[in-house]
């Protein structure tokens, strides 16, 4: 890797930890900046640099930081939400191979980023109803997939952000 690409890295990773904290909560699944951060680092840092960005945020979160919305550490792994997490490494990657494939034009941009949300929600709702309703016995399946596809909505408006934004940026 190029020194650019440890800087993004880098950047993206403080980012995606910060946008942890800036968060609308609701019962299942925190609405978070996250999305925003992870979709970015795909669509400006192009593939690699978009999971491994997400990959160093889950793995300073593991150690013991508190980066992630619900604290941090190992034990965060048994954690509803940490589906999401795992479906933000691939949905970066899925967003960069497609962003940074060819000629920077926002149409691309905007599938790029939206198409990178299909692997988040989908291991994200999956794993959240996993942990929630076979290991947590907490809550109906329904009930779980209910609130974790809530938020896509806002969600599909922060991929067209970051589009628009790595637009902005590919400029420069």
């Amino acid at each position: 890797m190029k020194t650019r690409d440890l800087i993004l890295i880098s950047i993206f990773a403080a980012l995606i930890a910060v946008g942890a904290f800036i968060r609308i909560p609701t019962p299942v699944c925190p609405v978070t900046l996250q999305i925003l951060f992870t979709t970015l680092a795909g669509a400006v840092g192009g593939a690699p640099v978009g999971a491994v960005s997400v990959l160093v945020y889950i793995l300073l979160g593991l150690v013991g930081f508190p980066v992630f919305a619900g604290g941090g550490g190992i034990g965060y792994i048994f954690q509803p939400t940490f589906g999401f997490l795992i479906g933000m490494i691939i949905g970066s990657y899925v967003t960069g191979k497609i962003c940074c494939g060819g000629k920077s034009e926002m149409k691309r941009l905007i599938i790029g980023c939206i198409l990178g949300l299909v692997p988040v929600f989908a291991i994200g709702t999956a794993y959240n109803c996993f942990i929630t309703s076979f290991y947590m016995k907490s809550q109906s399946v329904l009930t779980v997939m209910y609130y974790c596809l809530l938020p896509l909505p806002w969600d599909v408006v922060l991929c067209v952000l970051a589009a628009y934004i790595a637009k902005r940026i590919g400029k420069i």
